[in-house]
Parts: structure tokens; C-alpha cells; sequence
């Protein structure tokens, strides 16, 4: 009897819920908005500087002279070090001399991922130190300022100007002329 009643119960609970349906209707006039599918390759940094131009949407440089990786997603150096690949946003201490934007930048159109240093023994051999391919110009111009800031010695230590510039006018204080130079 009790099974009887449950069963009743579990009916009558179903078909109050059932008796609550939900009506949903949806009209489209004229065509349908178009479909925008994203790139699989997202670019989140832009190129540098010194950069090639011509390559704004690719992901990784090969530095043949130096052997080192450059991602412009994330901007940063990948190279070999101590043992694993590293990745910094400056070049390694042996490289800080190095020009960027006089050296030559493979650009890896056919590589799509997070660890390009995979074909390091391939890159190496194919693009080797040295190595020059078809002409590059440079996304901008090469100025000092953009150089690695460097200690030049300029022989000024201790002139008794401290900072002082000194210019001459020309003001002599020549007899005659009263101190205000020729005319």
C-alpha cells in the first residue's frame, strides 16, 4: 500500500511539473549577421623597432650572430644558458653589445607555438653566425638613444666649471671698446 501511494505521489509530482512549459520563439528578419572566426595566432606585443618591416603578424625572430630567439608576442629574449633555455626581457650579458638593428633577423614565418628553440640545431646550421639573407629595412630608425647607455670617458674631471657650460661672447674687456667686442 505504501508503494501504491508513493508511486501516486511521484505521478502527480511529475505532472505538475510538466503542466509549466516554456514557449520560446525567435524571429530573424532580413540575413543573418556574418560569422567573425579569430585568428588562431593572437599577437599581443607589437614588432620592435628594430624589427624587419613587412612581419607584423608573426611570432618569433631567429638572432643568427648571437643564437638567440626573440618573441614578439611577449616580448623576450629566449636563449641558451646554465644548462635550459631562458627567457628575459634583455639580451644575455655576453650579448649587450650587440646591434640589433644592424644585425640580421631571421624571421620564422612557419612556426607556430611557445618553444621555437626545438629546431635550434636546424636554425643553427641553416642560419648560420653571419648568416645575410634577402635585404631587411627596419620598422625605425637606428639612433644612439635606442643604443645600450655605456660609461664613456670624456676627460672632464675636475675643471672648476661643476657643471657649469662656458661660453665665449667675445667680452674681453678690451681698451677701447669697453668691454662689448668689435663691431
Amino acid at each position: 500500500m505504501k508503494t501504491i501511494k508513493l508511486l501516486i505521489i511521484g505521478l502527480l509530482f511529475l505532472g505538475a511539473s510538466s503542466t509549466q512549459a516554456q514557449v520560446s520563439v525567435n524571429v530573424n528578419i532580413g540575413t543573418p549577421p556574418p560569422v567573425v572566426v579569430a585568428s588562431p595566432r593572437v599577437v599581443i606585443g607589437t614588432p620592435p623597432e628594430w624589427g624587419p618591416v613587412g612581419y607584423d603578424n608573426m611570432e618569433y625572430y631567429y638572432l643568427p650572430d648571437i643564437q638567440v630567439y626573440y618573441d614578439i608576442r611577449l616580448s623576450q629574449y629566449i636563449y641558451f644558458g646554465n644548462g635550459s633555455w631562458i627567457r628575459s626581457s634583455r639580451l644575455p650579458a655576453y650579448c649587450r653589445g650587440y646591434n640589433l638593428y644592424n644585425g640580421y633577423k631571421v624571421v620564422l614565418t612557419d612556426y607556430h607555438g611557445n618553444a621555437p628553440y626545438v629546431y635550434f640545431n636546424a636554425h643553427k646550421v641553416k642560419y648560420y653566425k653571419g648568416y645575410k639573407g634577402a635585404p631587411q629595412k627596419n620598422r625605425g630608425e637606428y639612433h644612439p638613444q635606442n643604443a645600450p647607455k655605456q660609461h664613456h670617458d670624456n676627460g672632464n674631471h675636475d675643471n672648476d666649471n661643476h657643471g657649469k657650460e662656458h661660453h665665449d661672447n667675445g667680452n674681453h674687456g678690451e681698451k677701447g671698446n669697453k668691454g662689448k667686442g668689435k663691431h
